[in-house]
């Protein structure tokens, strides 16, 4: 039995739309609960929520069953930290921080069984292969792998060509905030909307998926633009600023 069939890497590679859901709240309830909802797929944030394996394992077990596509969002592109988070089953993974067309190759080979990557072989007693059930798992697990690749510094943009032609990254990903900051802009300046702007066609133009995580008044934009990896918000924006709405209703 071959590993499952990534439906949002298929997705991708046809150019279809998938729009999302950061989950930066680490809850499993949460995450069900917007599986529910009807998004193509989930973000669960190992960069900026918590690193913590068993808490990814419980989202990844609260999508099942959903409809929604899982993805994790690494804190790092180190080997075991894509190893592990392979090994709980992950197909697809965000890395942040690529900045050159070495360092996605590098990535690469980090989410791929030798010999075409350097991926350890600890599937077969992990929840990825079903602990060993997938008995064909490591021969077939490299094709169902979904590589994003983030690129949010001014080193990404001027390697952006290379990052998108690399063998194995399916999505290059714009990340506005940390790129704004590297450039000393602010997140609304025009100079920053150019810049991205001029990357959606570049990634596009390679043959790979692009995308980012915007407000509401802008997705007709990027969408417009070749965006097909669609954030529409966090977990915890969308509370925050629910609550604050209800606190701040008037009462009669």
């Amino acid at each position: 039995m071959p590993a499952p069939r990534n439906p949002l890497k298929s997705a991708l590679s046809q150019g279809r739309l998938q729009r999302g859901l950061w989950l930066n709240l680490s809850s499993g309830l949460v995450a069900e609960m917007a599986g529910q909802a009807g998004f193509d797929w989930c973000l669960i944030d190992g960069e900026h929520g918590p690193w913590d394996p068993s808490a990814i394992r419980a989202q990844l077990m609260a999508l099942e069953g959903t409809g929604t596509a899982p993805v994790v969002r690494v804190p790092t592109d180190a080997d075991w930290i894509l190893k592990q988070v392979l090994d709980l089953g992950v197909q697809s993974v965000l890395v942040p921080m690529v900045h050159s067309a070495d360092q996605a190759r590098a990535v690469v080979r980090g989410l791929r069984y030798p010999p075409d990557g350097v991926r350890g072989q600890g599937a077969m007693v992990a929840r990825a292969s079903g602990f060993g059930a997938i008995a064909d798992y490591a021969e077939t697990a490299n094709d169902q792998i979904c590589c994003l690749v983030q690129a949010e510094s001014r080193a990404a943009l001027d390697d952006l060509d290379a990052i998108a032609a690399v063998e194995g990254v399916d999505a290059v990903f714009i990340g506005p905030a940390d790129l704004a900051a590297d450039m000393g802009l602010s997140i609304d300046a025009p100079d920053l909307r150019r810049a991205i702007a001029g990357a959606i066609p570049r990634i596009r133009a390679a043959g790979k998926a692009a995308g980012i995580i915007c407000p509401d008044a802008d997705f007709a934009h990027y969408t417009g633009l070749g965006v097909t990896f669609l954030g529409m918000g966090s977990d915890a924006m969308l509370l925050q600023a629910a609550l604050a709405r209800l606190a701040g209703t008037e009462i009669p």
